[in-house]
Formats: C-alpha cells, sequence, structure tokens
C-alpha cells in the first residue's frame, strides 16, 4: 500500500506520525481542503508530467494551473501528463494520492512550483486519496527532495 511507503520514507525525517488519515476522501484539491478545513490553494498538488528520461512532477498551489508556455520554457518540452497508469508506473502511487514521497522510480525528479510561496504551511497527500500531512515550505523542499523552485504556473487571481 502506497501510505505505508510513504511512512516508511518519512522515518527518515521523524514525520511518520505526522501523516492525517482522514474518513472521508481528499483526492482532489477540493475534498482535501473540505476534509482538512483548510482553503483550497493551501493544498499542495503533485501533477505528473512525461520527458524524454522518465518523468517530472511538479507541486503546485492547489488554484494553480501549468502555463504551456512556462513549461515548455524552463523544461524544453511541451507539458503532457502521464496516463493513470504511467503515474503509478513511475511514482507508486495512484491519481488522487500522488505525492512527492517514496516515489518508486530514480528517474522521476520533483520541483516546487513558486505558487506555494504565498503560504507558510500546505498540505500535500501522502500516497492515498485520504490522507494528508501538514507541512511549512523548507520542509516540504526538504522531504520531498526537489531539484529546485520553479516558476511555470499561471498567475493566479
Amino acid at each position: 500500500m502506497s501510505i505505508e511507503l510513504v511512512k516508511e520514507f518519512l522515518k527518515q525525517y521523524g514525520k511518520e506520525n505526522s501523516i492525517i488519515e482522514l474518513n472521508e476522501s481528499s483526492a482532489t484539491v477540493e475534498l482535501a481542503a473540505k476534509a482538512l478545513g483548510v482553503e483550497p490553494e493551501r493544498i499542495a498538488k503533485t501533477l505528473s508530467f512525461k520527458t524524454d528520461t522518465g518523468a517530472i512532477l511538479i507541486v503546485t498551489a492547489g488554484d494553480a494551473r501549468i502555463d504551456n508556455k512556462k513549461f515548455k520554457n524552463t523544461f524544453g518540452l511541451k507539458a503532457k501528463m502521464l496516463t493513470p497508469e504511467e503515474v503509478i508506473e513511475y511514482t507508486g502511487h495512484k491519481i488522487g494520492g500522488v505525492c512527492p514521497f517514496a516515489i518508486a522510480k530514480p528517474n522521476v525528479k520533483i520541483f516546487l512550483d513558486m505558487s506555494l510561496k504565498r503560504f507558510d504551511i500546505v498540505y500535500p497527500a501522502c500516497g492515498s486519496s485520504n490522507s494528508a500531512i501538514k507541512l511549512t515550505l523548507e520542509e516540504l523542499y526538504n522531504i520531498s527532495q526537489a531539484e529546485n523552485w520553479i516558476d511555470v504556473c499561471k498567475e493566479t487571481v
């Protein structure tokens, strides 16, 4: 089970007991925000894209949308999302629980989008469609082992 892998992964950061397991679904930004009692934009959603050599995960604010031009300028390729099967293959997580932790394949690079910088605390999923964890941006950056901060989202209104 994916959440168990995330718990094991989080042990190295002393965060394995910080996972919030919910009684209801948190599979979408809206459901997660409602279940956690926070604004939707504070949900740190993980989007997955194909590359020539593997995949890219981009963690964005819940209200952010990918800007195709910025994506292409940053990565030199068109933004093409993974299929649900590829998401599981590359990340080890099903859609609705995809997170930047305990990633299945080593050729997956993780980036954090600047849209998150508006917040001190965000809530990414933890490998299941009813889990999350409360993290500071510094914790998210360190625990996700992110490559870098990038700017690939449209301006939020």
